[in-house]
């Protein structure tokens, strides 16, 4: 079968909820204020530790690679969901489907690189300090943020030709308000082993071996705290890791949850999937610029000095 001679349609139809579609336009209310929190709470982050000289170390330059993923994953969301709590505009055309699924699973790979390349700082700034500077110099950083997106692209490039690939003809209703790789393939009718193959080939070798060695690292970082023989001095380093493992829990178990509802749960409620999706791609952008601008000092102090400034 050809790649361009197959059965498409010309658009899918997204869906919101199921059972409250008559309530999707209370919906949209609460859905805007976590767009806005996720848009503006990232962007604030990115201004301050672009404005703020104390923060231009390692650390902060993740966090801003962090955010920048986040709006990226928001941004990539924003139009179909409004569009569909707003206006009831259910419609996405197959190919701009297509690169809406491209960019949300590639921004997520994103993130876990992120996470990982985060997980890697603290264990160089606790396990050894005195090298923190040379190990982590700008070059480095720039070179881990380029190595992080090029494995994305790369790896998730082959995903819109292998739906490309497929007659989709059983329906085109998408369970979701934007378009997902396991959700668009469930549409065709042809095998899709090579589809569901490649999916998880993706999952285990990329995300979850980040988050293998994202564990690993903190095995080290512990063994190194309790070695540690003041008990103030343990504290204080291991309060250097609590953002960022909350950050972790908060992108790895949505996605740990999804993604096993998915494969395994066929006989799971269909809310179940919709619900669980949802707080895979919402909660992530919301709960991180919280977190790091409530745990980490630094940020804090540096947006409430930036947001005095633009008051004078």
């Amino acid at each position: 079968m050809g790649l361009f001679n197959v059965t498409h349609p010309a658009s899918f139809l997204l869906t919101g909820i199921p059972g409250l579609e008559s309530s999707h336009s209370w919906l949209a209310g609460p859905l805007c204020v976590m767009y806005a929190v996720a848009l503006g709470g990232n962007t604030v982050i990115l201004q301050a530790v672009r404005v703020e000289p104390r923060l231009h170390e390692p650390m902060y330059y993740f966090l801003s690679m962090l955010s920048f993923s986040d709006v990226a994953i928001s941004m990539a969301t924003l139009p179909t969901v409004l569009r569909i709590f707003c206006l009831d505009a259910r419609n996405i055309a197959f190919d701009t489907c297509l690169i809406q699924m491209f960019l949300i699973h590639s921004f997520s790979m994103i993130e876990s690189g992120i996470l990982l390349a985060m997980s890697f700082d603290r264990y160089v700034a606790i396990c050894d300090p005195l090298r923190y500077a040379t190990v982590l110099t700008n070059q480095v950083i720039a070179g881990m943020g380029l190595a992080v997106t090029a494995r994305s692209f790369i790896t998730l490039l082959p995903l819109p030709l292998l739906i490309h690939r497929l007659p989709i003809c059983r329906s085109n209703v998408l369970s979701h308000s934007y378009c997902l790789h396991p959700d668009v393939m469930k549409l065709a009718c042809a095998d899709i082993t090579i589809n569901s193959i490649y999916g998880l080939f993706v999952l285990v070798s990329t995300f979850g071996m980040d988050l293998f060695f994202i564990f690993l690292s903190y095995v080290l970082i512990l063994c190194s705290v309790m070695a540690i023989t003041s008990r103030q001095e343990r504290l204080k380093a291991l309060n250097t890791c609590v953002s960022h493992i909350l950050a972790v829990l908060a992108f790895y178990v949505p996605l740990i949850g999804v993604s096993t509802v998915h494969r395994f749960g066929k006989h799971v409620p269909h809310y179940t999937h919709i619900l669980m999706s949802n707080v895979y791609l919402f909660v992530p952008p919301v709960l991180n610029p919280l977190i790091y601008s409530a745990k980490t000092k630094e940020i804090h102090r540096a947006i409430v000095r930036m947001f005095r400034r633009i008051k004078m």
